[in-house]
């Protein structure tokens, strides 16, 4: 194994040596950081993909970090999803992706500058004269003289790109709107070169062959323990790889190894495990660590910017109006700092471009998002994002608020379509795979239930399934609530915990459609 800034475990070392062999036979030698022109084969037929799996806890995330600072201290480039080049397209190039926005924040908190799928699959048609600023900025091109800007102006862009490398952000440093400069978006049509996955767990079969088809090189890194996606019957991408293309971490980094809720998750790996024996277990640690609770009410405050997980859709409509009860919403209107989850896009295939303008900024199904007030035209709110890089924006919305025993959602307001919202106080184990907050509460009676059903998923009982995906949220606290109550709010919801930075337009009119 080449030399790292860390101390892998033997299974990491034997995992990045397998990775660093696959790279190098792409043309790409680590160890002697040479590189030849990316060659467009490989991962179509199967034979340049690899998947790193391994439990929560296991070093997945840490072995990524590092293959990617191997990778840039060798050459290669990054590819952001904001702007590329069309210069030097023969350069070996690295993009690290996950499923949904907040799983890539969580890598980008760690230094690894990842973005969603979906920003790689399309990609921005730049106005032609401020492509001039891109290029300048990303060193292809001399400083350009641009009539609307002045020196300032660009000297500003200049050093925000020299602390961040984002393009449309050094834009908006020099006082440019997106719809200034990003004229539209398209389906990627050239190939890229190497591409790592985080949370490969959620990808679909449909997902798993766009991205082969973009990356001759690709490596997975996933779960295995999680629950797999709704329409792949248990099933994950990675199953069907065979042995030598799937590498499997086993030890508990040292790091982790005094975690409760790691202790917790890899607990549920035993077969004999009933659920009354692993509530103890949580209760018993819940006596002696602060970072498990015993919960006796579901913690209403905490609801706001983390949600309650729970199992049964009924549950998640059950909480979500007993939220919204307890800080006096009304019926006819969204209150600023209320949790929303996005749904999808309504638009026909004739207003595509507006799509793909709402889910380049992140609003993309399963995206959690901050209602922060109606827009200036009936029909929008003012969102922000959570996760993304840019996390304000301002789009026509439909927003639906489930009702217990209702089969209709009520729709306090809405544009005729646009971006579609649930509420976001609780949701299901299932979408919030892939996401992480401080602090996670579970809705036990849930998973007790589940487990006197006695439902099995992929050899597994699902109610320890469900358990340890929902623990694994958590990246410091976990609330095991045992009982259907709610606490009282100790001050109003709020939203000046989020940047507050202007809300930048996405001109879906609605008076066009």
């Amino acid at each position: 194994m080449s030399e790292t800034s860390v101390t892998f475990s033997e299974d990491q070392a034997a995992a990045y040596d397998h990775v660093a062999d696959m790279l190098r036979s792409a043309g790409v030698d680590l160890d002697n950081a040479l590189l030849t022109p990316p060659r467009d084969s490989g991962a179509k037929d199967g034979t340049g993909v690899m998947a790193v799996i391994g439990k929560a806890g296991s070093g997945k995330t840490l072995l990524l970090a590092e293959l990617y600072q191997a990778l840039v201290s060798a050459g290669v480039g990054v590819v952001s999803g904001d702007y590329e080049s069309r210069k030097n397209q023969s350069r070996r190039t690295l993009a690290i992706l996950a499923p949904t926005n907040k799983a890539a924040s969580v890598l980008r908190l760690r230094g690894v500058p990842a973005t969603t799928i979906h920003r790689i699959l399309y990609t921005p048609v730049y106005d032609p004269e401020y492509e001039r600023i891109a290029e300048w900025l990303a060193g292809h091109g001399e400083r350009p003289e641009i009539e609307d800007l002045s020196d300032v102006a660009l000297d500003r862009a200049e050093k925000f790109y020299a602390g961040n490398k984002s393009i449309p952000g050094a834009l908006a440093a020099a006082g440019l709107r997106g719809s200034d400069f990003i004229t539209g978006w398209k389906r990627r049509e050239e190939p890229l070169d190497i591409g790592f996955v985080d949370e490969s767990s959620m990808l679909d079969d449909r997902q798993f062959d766009d991205l082969k088809e973009i990356f001759p090189n690709l490596l997975l890194c996933g779960d295995p323990a999680q629950l797999a996606p709704v329409n792949q019957s248990g099933s994950m991408v990675f199953d069907a790889l065979p042995a030598p293309r799937k590498l499997e971490l086993s030890r508990v980094h040292r790091q982790d190894a005094d975690n409760p809720i790691l202790d917790l998750a890899h607990a549920l790996g035993d077969p004999a495990l009933e659920f009354h024996d692993f509530e103890r277990m949580i209760e018993d640690i819940a006596q002696r660590d602060e970072r498990v609770v015993w919960g006796q009410r579901v913690e209403v405050d905490l609801m706001a910017r983390s949600p309650v997980l729970v199992w049964r859709n009924a549950t998640r409509i059950r909480l979500i109006n007993a939220f919204r009860s307890v800080y006096g919403a009304p019926e006819d209107a969204m209150l600023e700092g209320e949790p929303l989850i996005c749904d999808g896009i309504e638009l026909p295939m004739k207003h595509r471009k507006k799509r793909l303008d709402l889910e380049a900024r992140g609003l993309i199904r399963g995206a959690q998002v901050i209602y922060l007030g109606p827009g200036r035209k009936p029909g929008f709110s003012r969102l922000h994002v959570l996760g993304a890089e840019d996390p304000q924006v301002s789009a026509a919305s439909i927003v639906k608020i489930e009702k217990p025993d209702e089969e209709e959602p009520f729709i306090p307001f809405a544009a005729r379509m646009g971006a579609t919202f649930l509420h976001g106080a609780a949701v299901t184990i299932h979408k919030a795979q892939g996401s992480q907050w401080d602090t996670v509460q579970v809705f036990a009676p849930d998973l007790f239930v589940a487990a006197r059903m006695g439902r099995v998923e992929a050899g597994q009982a699902l109610w320890k399934r469900l358990a340890y995906v929902a623990i694994t949220r958590a990246q410091n606290r976990l609330i095991w609530v045992v009982r259907n109550r709610l606490s009282k709010p100790s001050h109003e919801l709020r939203t000046d915990d989020l940047r507050a930075a202007p809300a930048a337009a996405l001109t879906l009119e609605t008076q066009e459609i």
